[in-house]
């Protein structure tokens, strides 16, 4: 069977490339040499997270995989026949993004053999990287609306530098393909809530600050929020995260998020969130800003043409519509701002 060759470098350069393509070579089944692995990052090559992914798939396909280490740039990966379900778990040991790993075994669990339980444990809310609140409250909901039965649960926040999240995710596999998804209007916002968590920051408000003042300046722009506020006492160190999510009339739903950070000022927190969600909704489009992306892989997959409209067209969603055109030869296109994807409509068996 040809071995597919993806060069790490291209469009984003980052860790997303890897894991994407390791999950597409696994549901085709076919061999993956990837080099340049993270070639625009800071310290390119494998970090701990994306080591983790990629044995993640190795483990559930049965496959076989060469020059898996921290800090390589290149790998072989060998696909076995067939994806098993099963409880798993996987520790990155560092704070590296638990949700990125939950990204990559998500499509392979939706066609695997049997349900699927997975226990993560590293970062949850982390700068570059989808949170679990945003995975939780704006990818699942339309991944469910495509056939998909999914749910995830945060055992215990995790932050930087200590990691120790824990997030459980179980999938069932699919019946039949994906169905594909059109969100091509945005319509009136008919409500906008949020969830404002911090650990072991009780004292100083940090929680009910973000919150208030996220209501404070959604207000300003006429938009009535529900902010619910969530204390924590049970992650390793202290930290806090911030989601506010826009559900329109036409069913579109849009998110921004951020994660604490030392000398991060929570009305700072705030500011950033409600800003890049309202310049997210002026644009008119469908989706956030990451979630853009984050619909491509399932998009391809589906049986029949999705589309949608995003923000702005950043190198991740370039970078993606790249990949599921060259891995699984689904038809994609962007006019403006808006994307058209032709799934290819994999089924259970055909995995």
């Amino acid at each position: 069977m040809a071995v597919i060759h993806i060069d790490g470098s291209t469009y984003s350069g980052s860790g997303t490339i890897l894991r994407y393509s390791a999950a597409l070579a696994t549901l085709q089944g076919q061999p993956l040499h990837l080099t340049h692995i993270r070639a625009k990052r800071d310290k390119p090559g494998l970090r701990p997270q994306h080591l983790e992914a990629l044995r993640a798939c190795c483990m559930l396909s049965k496959g076989h995989l060469e020059g898996d280490e921290v800090g390589s740039q290149e790998i072989y990966y060998f696909p076995g026949k067939g994806l098993r379900g099963g409880s798993f778990s996987w520790d990155i040991g560092t704070a590296g993004s638990t949700t990125m790993l939950a990204f990559t075994v998500l499509p392979l669990a939706l066609f695997a053999d049997k349900e699927s339980s997975f226990s993560i444990v590293g970062g949850l809310f982390q700068d570059f990287a989808p949170s679990a609140f945003h995975m939780q409250e704006v990818l699942f909901p339309l991944i469910r609306r495509m056939g998909a039965e999914l749910d995830l649960k945060i055992l215990r926040p995790g932050y930087v530098p200590e990691g120790g999240g824990h997030l459980q995710l179980k999938v069932k596999p699919l019946n039949g393909p994906l169905e594909p998804i059109r969100l091509l209007k945005q319509g009136k916002v008919k409500e906008v809530r949020g969830i404002c968590l911090a650990s072991h920051l009780e004292e100083q408000k940090v929680a009910e600050r973000m919150a208030r003042q996220s209501e404070k300046l959604l207000m300003e722009h006429g938009v009535r929020a529900r902010v619910q506020v969530i204390e924590d006492a049970t992650a390793l160190q202290k930290g806090a995260a911030l989601l506010v999510v826009a559900e329109t009339e036409t069913g579109c739903l849009l998110g921004a998020d951020q994660a604490g950070k030392r000398g991060r000022r929570s009305e700072n927190i705030a500011r950033f969130v409600v800003s890049s969600l309202l310049e997210d909704i002026r644009t008119g489009a469908t989706t956030d800003r990451h979630l853009a992306d984050q619909l491509i892989l399932f998009a391809a997959l589906a049986e029949g043409r999705t589309e949608y409209l995003i923000p702005m067209a950043t190198d991740h969603v370039q970078s993606n519509l790249w990949l599921v055109q060259k891995i699984l030869g689904a038809k994609t296109e962007i006019q403006g701002n808006l994307i058209r994807i032709d799934g290819i409509g994999l089924k259970p068996n055909e995995k």
